[in-house]
């Protein structure tokens, strides 16, 4: 009987393994919250944080509504070819995971005109195809003004190439 035993000990422990090993394909879930404030400039308002992540491909994008009356959404021709959109309701947590490289601009549909807006960069083979498509993308309001400076971030931290 113990042999039986140690054998399902060793195989469900085995299975476990393979379900969590980075070595079979899963990839790192990351967390964007969605704020009515920054947590740490009180003064930047309807903001996601981080604005800026970069990601492997296979990793997830998980958007969390931490204040209420927001959802994540991507942008219009801010996405790679072949990229999924996604548009999650107001107040619900939305997880997309993103296999091709290159440039995603998101938005929250309510304040868009406020500046609330964010990227992802999918690093790897591929990755700057859509960057110019990506940039010349014109947007209304603070958007405008925060795409500037999300831009000018990306560039003093090395991500655009």
């Amino acid at each position: 009987m113990s042999l039986i035993l140690d054998r399902r000990s060793f195989l469900v422990a085995g299975t476990a393994l393979t379900l969590v090993s980075p070595a079979h394909g899963a990839g790192t879930t990351h967390d964007i919250q969605m704020l009515n404030r920054h947590p740490e400039n009180r003064r930047i308002t309807m903001v996601f944080h981080p604005i800026i992540q970069v990601v492997q491909p296979g990793d997830t994008v998980r958007f969390v509504p931490t204040n209420p009356g927001h959802n994540s959404q991507t942008i219009d021709g801010m996405l790679p070819v072949g990229a999924q959109s996604w548009r999650s309701r107001l107040n619900q947590e939305v997880s997309v995971t993103l296999t091709i490289p290159g440039f995603y601009g998101y938005k929250c549909l309510p304040h868009t005109a406020m500046g609330m807006v964010g990227l992802i960069i999918v690093e790897g083979d591929g990755m700057m195809d859509n960057l110019a498509a990506a940039r010349a993308v014109r947007h209304r309001g603070r958007a405008g003004k925060a795409w500037d400076e999300i831009w000018a971030q990306a560039a003093s931290d090395g991500l655009l190439g």
